[in-house]
Parts: C-alpha cells; sequence; structure tokens
C-alpha cells in the first residue's frame, strides 16, 4: 500500500448482510489475500468492498501486473456448494465463532461449519497424536476424549487416521468438532466418509478453506492453527520427533495455550515427540482428570461480539502514511524488509526494532510483500521469506 488510499480508522462493521458477507468471502479468496492480510485491508479501508476496489491498484503499486481480485463466478460457485452440502458461512463477529480463536491476528474471517454449532459454546480440548498410532496410543486417546466429554468438554481434532480418529469416535456422543484440512464437504481421508457423516449429525466440522477443495499441504499447518487456537488446551498422545502434532503444539504455546503430553516408551519412535515435550516443559498427564485440572477457568456465558472483537491487530492498526513513496524508495524498503528475512519464522516485532521503522511504514510494505507472494505469515505474529511462490 504505497499510494494515498481511501483509509478509515474506524474498526469495520459486522457483515450482517447478504451482500457483505459476499464481500467478504471474495476478498478472502483474492489471491494473496491471507487472514492476516485480510484484517489489514479491512481496517484500512473500512469495508471489504472498499478493499476489493482498491486491491488491483495496491497491487499495481507492489509491482503486481494484471492482478485481479477473486471473481464473483468462484464465490457464486462455493455458495452453491455449501448450499448442497448444508454449510453455514461462520464469521468471525457472529456470536457463535469460537471466542479464543477470535482473539488472534490470524483467526479466519470466515469458517463454513457444518454440523451442530452448539458444540462451539463448551470448553474446547484438542487431542492430537499419531497417524500410525500404537495401540496403546489410540487406547489413551479413547479413554481421554471420552472422559473430557462427559465432563463437559468438546473434543477437537483433525480427523486424521489414528489418534484423530480414535477421539473423534470416543467423543460422538458428547460433541466432537473436526477442523478439516481441506473444504468442509471433503472427506480426507476417505476412509472415514462414515466417521465424517456422524460428526456432521452430532458434532461440527470446521474449515476455512473452500467448499469442494481437495487438502493440500501446505493447508495441513494451516488447519493446525486453527485447532490450536480454538482451544484452551491441546494435549498430544503420541508424535514422532518431527510430526503435524508438533506443530499444533508449538502453535498452542505461540497462542499462550496450555500444552500437554503423555509420555511414552524411551524406545518407541512414536513417543519421542511427547517425551520431548514433557522434557521441555509440557506438563505430564495420566488420564482426563490430569487435562481438567490443568485447564484455566472457562466463562460459560458467550462473549459479546463488536467491532472490538476481532484480532487486536486489526483494530489497533494506525492509519497508512498520509504521504506518497516514490518507487525507488519504495523497492529499497522491501529489499530492506527481505534481506532480513529466511525461511526461519522471524517475529515482526523483531522485525520492527531491526529496522527502526514505526508500525505505520512497515505494515503496508508488508502487505505488498505478501500479496506479491515474496513472505509467508506464521502463526503467532512471525514472517518468513518464501522460498517459492505459493497462494496464501
Amino acid at each position: 500500500m504505497t499510494e494515498e488510499a481511501h483509509s478509515s480508522t474506524h474498526p469495520p462493521l459486522p457483515p450482517t448482510t447478504e451482500d457483505t458477507r459476499y464481500s467478504w468471502l471474495r476478498l478472502l479468496r483474492s489471491k494473496r489475500v491471507g487472514p492476516v492480510t485480510f484484517h489489514r485491508l479491512l481496517a484500512e479501508y473500512g469495508s471489504a468492498q472498499n478493499a476489493l476496489d482498491a486491491l488491483p491498484e495496491v497491487a499495481r503499486s507492489a509491482g503486481i501486473k494484471g492482478y485481479e481480485t477473486c471473481p464473483v463466478e468462484a464465490v457464486d460457485a462455493e455458495i452453491k456448494a455449501a448450499k448442497a452440502a448444508k454449510a453455514r458461512l461462520l464469521c468471525i463477529l457472529d456470536p457463535e465463532y469460537p471466542d479464543l480463536l477470535a482473539g488472534l491476528n490470524d483467526a479466519p474471517p470466515l469458517l463454513w461449519a457444518i454440523g451442530d454449532l452448539a458444540v462451539l459454546a463448551r470448553p474446547m480440548v484438542s487431542l492430537v497424536g499419531a497417524r500410525n498410532a500404537s495401540s496403546l496410543g489410540l487406547r489413551m486417546a479413547r479413554s481421554l476424549a471420552q472422559n473430557l466429554g462427559e465432563a463437559g468438554c468438546a473434543v477437537v481434532s483433525g480427523m486424521a487416521r489414528g489418534v484423530d480418529t480414535a477421539a473423534h469416535q470416543a467423543a460422538l456422543e458428547t460433541g466432537t468438532i473436526a477442523v478439516l484440512a481441506g473444504g468442509a464437504d471433503v472427506v480426507y481421508p476417505a476412509e472415514n466418509a462414515r466417521l465424517a457423516q456422524e460428526i456432521s449429525e452430532s458434532g461440527l466440522r470446521l474449515s476455512e478453506q473452500p467448499l469442494g477443495q481437495t487438502p493440500r499441504a501446505r493447508d495441513f499447518p494451516k488447519r493446525n492453527r486453527i485447532i490450536a487456537g480454538m482451544s484452551r488446551a491441546v494435549v498430544v498422545v503420541e508424535a514422532a520427533a518431527k510430526s503435524g502434532s508438533l506443530i499444533t503444539a508449538r502453535d498452542a504455546l505461540d497462542y499462550g495455550r496450555e500444552v500437554l503430553a503423555v509420555p511414552g516408551h524411551p524406545f518407541d519412535a512414536r513417543s519421542s515427540g511427547c517425551n520431548r515435550l514433557i522434557r521441555d516443559g509440557a506438563l505430564l498427564i495420566r488420564n482426563a482428570a490430569d487435562v481438567l485440572e490443568a485447564l484455566p477457568p472457562h466463562d460459560p456465558a458467550p462473549a459479546a461480539r463488536s467491532a472490538r472483537s476481532l484480532p487486536q491487530a486489526l483494530a489497533d492498526l494506525p492509519p497508512p502514511p498520509p504521504e506518497r513513496r516514490s518507487l525507488a524508495q519504495t523497492h529499497a524498503l522491501h529489499q530492506q524488509i527481505l534481506g532480513r528475512l529466511g525461511p526461519t519464522p522471524t517475529p515482526e516485532t523483531d522485525l520492527l526494532r531491526d529496522l527502526s521503522l514505526p508500525p505505520q511504514q512497515l505494515a503496508p510494505a508488508l502487505t505488498d510483500l505478501e500479496l506479491e507472494g515474496a513472505i509467508r505469515r506464521q502463526p503467532g505474529g512471525f514472517l518468513s521469506k518464501a522460498l517459492r511462490e505459493a497462494d496464501d
């Protein structure tokens, strides 16, 4: 955002009309617009439609030629698919939207939901673990899920093979939430088709991805941040030293959630991740009672929804600088930022400090680079240089 724009310092109004929700969805589906960029654009331009009108010029100023926003035909097709799947579009300002998730700076602005939204009002605990879990690990996952559900918790997981499947199955009667890497109407793995149907009848399937989208490798870490962000605690049952479950645990730590782990035998590679988490400070748990004891207090009253309920980064963003920057100045700033970033995630606050820049100068430049695909955002306010071009 290197040019003067129709900016607004007022938080956006909730998308209460169908036209406004349509604009939100179209903005979110536009190329290079991820959750953080969405919140920045909404804060700067005051509405999704204003942001859509401004995006081509914003992209041109960032050196991107021929940028086009998401075509209306794509949004129409997604809405048609949602009707066929009986999916509801859940907005971050809706009262049913998970309060803990809404407080994150990279919270999904919109989620597709299939099933019973009432389960979102319960305190949520995530159970994650190995896809090739041992018999003992599966037994532990079932026991934890059943007992946590009976205690009033909603069990959250990713509907993968192994621990995820066992946790969902054991919590079907009490309510379980499956957060999916693909569309909410896409069953993955295919062997969980019956489980997916059962979850939609007594629990909930959630996804930030378009309806009908098959999960891609880069979508699973995004899915994991939602699992971590919406839960009061993340319990890792079994996990290898390098696994998606540890990514979820890391996200939970970044978000200030409790991370709990089930210990395992030192010779079992499937327990090496859990044992390392415990060594590094995660709470060792033996049963559901240990989990319940570690949970922070839960307020059963739903939080009032207003524009102030948006992620803090949205409401607190300063207005863009009034002066125009030359192309040479913009290019130099972009190169400074890229020179400070690498494939290892770096906190945005560290970047501010290292470059000695005010936030109102850095924020538009980061948006330019994200639209260009030169940088990637990670959970917890981290940035990294993109190794290859990929859509957000």
